[in-house]
């Protein structure tokens, strides 16, 4: 009997207030889908840095009749240089570093650059001469790049040492000031939700303050009477959270692994797999944030 009353009451409330109502589905929706996305860009650039991470290597150039660096004042490296950087390079100060070691020639690296530059027409103005020698590094952790880069700088016969880490971290802290933007727009939008909630329950309240005053009079309990009220808010909360996870589902499938995927195949991107985990979040956080303002909205207000 009173499961049908708290019911009947729930019906009423949102017949009463469904602008109101629609109003909090909205703004549910779109904060809900910004924190989809602030958790998506996480994941993403976890993806990317497992993809990357695992690909980078530190090259180190030597010397070459062009080289200019003070490393290179006796010319061309020479068979005694080459063979103190491959001693060096497995020696027991790098060991816990250097996974493997690739020696590229000037043929190989004149292959690959015209292979890089086949639609350019300055592959026609190279020759395999020009062209330096290079050790190519493969890291056990790439993220200690540092400690290979930093052990040659300078070393007699190497030219120059290239992280193409230091390239990604760039890239990595320009994802994460996105992803941090993305995090600040939706606690911004969630808090415009918190306040659009509390507002609602409460104009819900005084529209029907004669009833919740009969049901004091025949000493209904603080519970029974506010019991509708948050239940009427969580439900446009679930329809919101509801309507935020296909959204965020939506753009996983048909945008990022539909679209963007196939265009720029570079990287690995987040799949709905990632995106179906985020959606009990949204949901647990939006039942949460309506539950919470309701309540407090109508201590507030009913002083019960």
């Amino acid at each position: 009997m009173r499961f049908q009353f708290i019911l009947d009451e729930i019906v009423i409330g949102l017949r009463r207030n469904l602008a109101m109502a629609i109003s909090v589905v909205l703004v549910t929706v779109v904060s809900l889908f910004l924190v989809g996305l602030g958790f998506l860009a996480q994941r993403q650039v976890d993806t990317m840095k497992d993809y990357w991470y695992d690909r980078v290597q530190v090259s180190i150039f030597l010397c070459g009749k062009d080289s200019i660096a003070a490393s290179c004042a006796d010319g061309v490296a020479t068979d005694a240089q080459k063979e103190q950087i491959e001693a060096n390079l497995k020696s027991p100060q790098l060991q816990g570093y250097v996974k493997e070691v690739f020696f590229e020639s000037r043929e190989q690296a004149f292959e690959h650059f015209k292979e890089q530059s086949k639609d350019s027409a300055l592959a026609d103005n190279v020759t395999a001469d020009q062209m330096p020698e290079s050790y190519r590094v493969d890291l056990k952790d790439p993220e200690q790049y540092k400690v290979v880069s930093d052990y040659f700088k300078n070393t007699q016969g190497v030219e120059s040492v290239q992280n193409q880490n230091e390239v990604l971290d760039r890239l990595f802290a320009l994802l994460n000031q996105l992803k941090l933007g993305s995090w600040l727009l939706a606690v911004i939008t969630l808090l415009c939700s918190v306040l659009l909630v509390a507002t609602t329950i409460r104009l819900t309240a005084f529209t029907r303050r004669r009833e919740t005053g009969i049901m004091r009079l025949v000493g209904a309990s603080n519970f029974f009477i506010q019991l509708p009220f948050i239940l009427e808010s969580m439900i446009a909360a679930a329809v919101g959270a509801t309507l935020a996870s296909v959204a965020l589902v939506g753009v996983t499938k048909f945008q990022i692994q539909g679209r963007l995927a196939k265009q720029l195949t570079f990287t690995n991107y987040v799949d709905v797999g990632d995106a179906l985990t985020v959606v009990p979040w949204l949901f647990i956080i939006g039942l949460g944030i309506a539950g919470v303002s309701a309540f407090l909205a109508l201590q507030r207000y009913l002083k019960v």
